[in-house]
């Protein structure tokens, strides 16, 4: 048996409990688990998947020869992801890569033992997945997106967007955002100082989105701010359509949605957080220990003004976020 092999297959016996079987064979081909959210068939989360796998690919691993991946797509059913998780547990892979929060928080549910990579997820200490960023403690590490003090910047740059707005409703999926009530905090107390109220509109579907966006927009000086959570992800169309139906600024949190027609947004590079997922689930096939590979946060966010809709909306960009901007789509 080679160094390497033993490195693995000791790593696998320590962390998961789970490789009594495979350890038994010198070839034993790792296998990681894979809990997404979306399909294959949708462009960002199908590129997102691919991002991971070219990641991996990249240090060495070839699906097929080398390593094996199950992959399961919950959409942003949380039905879904309970599910998908007792079925990649079952499978007793040495890693599982988990691409949200929801994806954590179903697995946490399930084993403490099998090393749990993850991505795209929002303030992992608050949600209580981790211990701290530097020591997560446990068998869950990886790379997250957005703290809950984003909500303060988010509004200031809605703010300096559209000076009138004084109302915020906050739109996101309960169902499928176990970060909401930490956003919604802070967004709470970052309206205060910036003299705004901040009403939560919880959606579940297309047909509620219309609803809460119209009863919303019925009073004037209205904005929106759009939570970063599986389900306003997909369904970032619908919303921007019935913000623009609605006369209404709006604050997205991926620069992609800006391309698509929302007005400003500010946000981080997922695909970046998934390849260097790939880099720490390699990391653990060759013997490391979540509990001491700390955290990565986020080190650039890039703003994106859409000014086709700001005109739209009758609103003049400042040049103060013109003179900032990484993407001006016109």
């Amino acid at each position: 048996m080679t160094r390497r092999k033993l490195v693995i297959l000791l790593g696998g016996v320590a962390w998961t409990g789970t490789r009594s079987v495979r350890a038994q064979s010198a070839d034993a081909m790792p296998r990681v688990g894979f809990l997404m959210f979306g399909a294959p068939t949708e462009p960002v989360t199908g590129q997102l998947a691919a991002t991971f796998e070219t990641g991996l690919g990249q240090l060495g691993w070839k699906i097929g020869s080398n390593i094996r991946i199950d992959v399961r797509w919950a959409g942003n059913d949380a039905e879904k992801f309970r599910a998908y998780a007792v079925e990649l547990v079952a499978l007793r892979p040495d890693v599982i890569m988990a691409g949200a929060s929801s994806s954590v928080a179903a697995l946490r549910q399930l084993t403490h033992t099998i090393p749990i990579v993850f991505a795209n997820v929002t303030d992992p200490v608050g949600q209580g997945f981790v211990e701290t960023l530097a020591h997560p403690g446990g068998n869950v590490t990886g790379f997250t997106n957005y703290e809950a003090e984003m909500s303060g910047k988010w509004l200031s740059l809605l703010k300096q967007m559209a000076p009138s707005v004084s109302r915020v409703a906050v739109i996101f999926d309960p169902k499928v955002a176990p970060q909401a009530d930490l956003f919604l905090a802070s967004v709470h107390d970052a309206a205060r100082s910036a003299r705004m109220s901040a009403e939560p509109a919880p959606v579940t579907d297309d047909a509620e989105i219309d609803r809460a966006i119209g009863t919303f927009a019925q009073n004037p000086d209205g904005g929106l701010l759009i939570l970063a959570d599986l389900f306003t992800g997909l369904h970032v169309d619908h919303i921007i359509a019935a913000a623009a139906r609605h006369h209404l600024p709006a604050v997205y949190p991926y620069s992609e949605h800006a391309r698509r027609g929302g007005l400003i947004a500010y946000g981080v590079d997922t695909a970046e957080e998934f390849r260097g997922a790939a880099s720490y689930v390699d990391r653990i096939l060759k013997g490391a220990a979540p509990a001491d590979l700390p955290i990565q946060q986020p080190t650039k966010f890039t703003l994106a003004l859409n000014l086709s809709t700001a005109k739209a909306l009758g609103l003049v960009v400042p040049q103060s976020l013109l003179a900032t901007a990484d993407a001006v789509i016109e």
